[in-house]
């Protein structure tokens, strides 16, 4: 039996965290109509902050941290989990649901762009082709749908934060290829997810009393538990090792795949229809990413 290579195998798992992750949008909606958000992300970093302690201790995975790194790695873990939380959860509250997908879909454009300025992945053609594909066919999906998006004037601000998001995820995403020269993923995620847990239970506790929790559901708590464990706890590991694996544009480029899965999602489970541009779209965008898988990169 043929072994599967070690890239092909990381192309799957950020394939099988695309289907979470368009499947965590739902499971988020349903949850934060009993949670407020603040507590909601509070709950699901603890999970996935203890999940991740605990198949660091199965693996005895044990590390420490030099001085040199500690203050570089706690500005990353604020940076891509609190600040990047932060302003997602701002940007949903004022802008459309559309309009945030379009903003979230340039993740893998600014990752492309920001590894090529800083020197720190080099793209060529083909592989620029295909993130730019990527992202037109995520643009055909949410502007070609029966309720097209909207830019107008109340919607502005919250444009602006989801896009400022994605910057910050973009560099976040590249940036962690250095720490991942040093951290394997495991441990990596490990440092994230603590800092990330503790830093937004501190921002959630003067929130705390908007949510009745004598009148919040399992099911809530059950969303709370899918979103921890699989959309950060296990997402986290595939992502970091995504990056150190294939490179931080090709890992990103996965990203754009959340909006199809939806798409395919809504279809089979809410019985809803698509337009044939949004096929088409959806076509585009698989497209993008065969390409940037098999376009390689020059350093």
């Amino acid at each position: 039996m043929k072994k599967i290579s070690p890239q092909l195998l990381t192309d799957l798992s950020l394939l099988f965290i695309a289907v979470v992750w368009a499947l965590n949008f739902t499971v988020i909606k349903a949850s934060l109509s009993e949670i407020d958000p603040y507590s909601f992300n509070a709950i699901r970093f603890t999970l996935a902050s203890s999940f991740i302690w605990l198949v660091l201790a199965k693996r005895k995975a044990w590390f420490t941290i030099p001085k040199g790194d500690i203050l570089p790695l706690l500005g990353m873990g604020l940076a891509g989990n609190l600040l990047y939380q932060w302003l997602f959860i701002v940007g949903i509250d004022l802008t459309l649901a559309a309009n945030a997908a379009v903003m979230l879909g340039t993740i893998p454009i600014w990752v492309a762009l920001f590894s090529h300025l800083l020197s720190m992945e080099f793209m060529n053609r083909l592989k620029g082709v295909g993130v730019l594909l990527a992202f037109l066919g995520v643009l055909m999906i949410i502007f070609f749908a029966k309720n097209p998006i909207s830019f107008e004037s109340e919607n502005f601000t919250g444009d602006l934060v989801i896009i400022t998001a994605a910057m910050v995820w973009a560099l976040y995403t590249i940036y962690s290829k250095k720490f991942l020269g040093r951290y394997t993923p495991l441990q990596y995620s490990t440092i994230m997810t603590t800092v990330g847990a503790i830093s937004l239970a501190l921002l959630a506790i003067p929130q705390a009393g908007a949510t009745d929790w004598s009148a919040v559901s399992l099911a809530s708590y059950a969303g709370a538990g899918f979103s921890g464990l699989l959309a950060i706890g296990v997402a986290y590991l595939i992502w970091n090792n995504g990056i150190r694996t294939v490179g931080a544009v090709r890992t990103a480029t996965y990203q754009n795949l959340v909006p199809v899965l939806g798409l395919f999602f809504g279809i089979l489970l809410l019985g809803e229809s698509l337009e044939l541009l949004q096929y088409l779209g959806s076509g585009v965008v698989i497209a993008g990413i065969l390409i940037t898988r098999h376009g390689g990169r020059v350093s």
